[in-house]
């Protein structure tokens, strides 16, 4: 369940079965939240049972797994402090002390899974040997539409839920693990922009962008910003960022009992024929339509 309506945190926290637990993986909570610049952290409306005074530090009873795409910061453990960026992988091990933060300056943006179990426990002994936490993998968009999926999987609930997510998180080790061992960080300039530029269209899938604004944030001119972006992903920025907006509609017309109208307008849809129209163009089918099918019968 999502236990904060605050708009920049989106978390959900489950409670497993004995059948989950006899798995050997259960996931405890998914999410991400938005820390924007000179803004208090953890916020006042974090849910209660992860709330943690920096200055003093925590220590957890499971994994967790952060993922930094957006700012900097500091992460702390027994071993000393450490800058963390963009593009870092903090890995948390139970029972061991630890302590972080965003920079007040900067703020970030991080994902993070909470996970436990004996089969995750051989996944990290194997991948992650030692008491190296913090891992940087630069952008991944992969690994940040897993976070995505993770998020809306949990916010659903659903039966098998959790082996579902234990896949998820499998896939997430994995590609940390398989990055880091071979360094395949990409370190082109072009790559590095687009990455970005893709990254900051998901956190603003539920907004409208200005994309020439966002060519000038990322210092490049948007007629170039508009090439590589094509090059890059097969699509101009403008019409990925419709695409993006119209598979979270399809989420949510799938999984929840939002109206068609909701839907549109939290997506920034200029009027519900716009979106009807767009979304059969891009999809086959109408918006009515598309939740009918993807209902499951009641």
């Amino acid at each position: 369940m999502n236990l904060t309506q605050d708009p920049n945190i989106r978390t959900h926290y489950l409670i497993p079965s004995k059948t989950d637990e006899l798995y050997g993986c259960v996931i405890t909570g998914v999410g991400t939240q938005n820390v924007a610049p000179d803004t208090e952290y953890p916020s006042p409306n974090h849910p209660t049972g992860y709330m943690f005074d920096p200055q003093r530090g925590r220590v957890l009873q499971e994994y967790q797994l952060l993922y930094i795409v957006k700012g900097g910061g500091k992460f702390s453990n027994n071993s000393g402090t450490y800058n963390v960026q963009q593009g870092d992988v903090i890995l948390l091990r139970p029972g061991l002390w630890h302590s972080y933060k965003p920079l007040k300056d900067t703020g970030w943006c991080e994902f993070f899974v909470g996970f436990q179990g004996s089969m995750m426990e051989h996944i990290i002994s194997l991948s992650f040997p030692g008491d190296q936490q913090v891992f940087n993998i630069g952008y991944n968009r992969t690994l940040i539409d897993l976070y995505q999926q993770a998020i809306d999987v949990a916010s659903t609930d659903r039966p098998a839920a959790q082996q579902l997510l234990c896949g998820i998180v499998t896939h997430m080790l994995g590609i940390v693990n398989f990055t880091v061992r071979n360094e395949s960080i990409s370190t082109d300039r072009l790559d590095q922009i687009v990455e970005r530029a893709k990254a900051i269209m998901q956190e603003k899938v539920l907004q409208n962008i200005d994309l020439e604004v966002l060519a000038s944030q990322l210092n490049i001119s948007y007629s170039w910003f508009r090439k590589i972006f094509r090059d890059y992903t097969g699509h101009p920025p403008a019409k990925y960022f419709v695409l993006l907006k119209l598979r979270h509609a399809q989420f949510l017309l799938a999984n929840t009992q939002e109206s068609i109208k909701e839907i549109a307008f939290s997506l920034g849809f200029k009027s519900i024929e716009h979106f009807f129209t767009t979304f059969k163009r891009v999809t086959g089918y109408t918006p009515n339509a598309y939740r009918k099918i993807s209902m499951p019968d009641k």
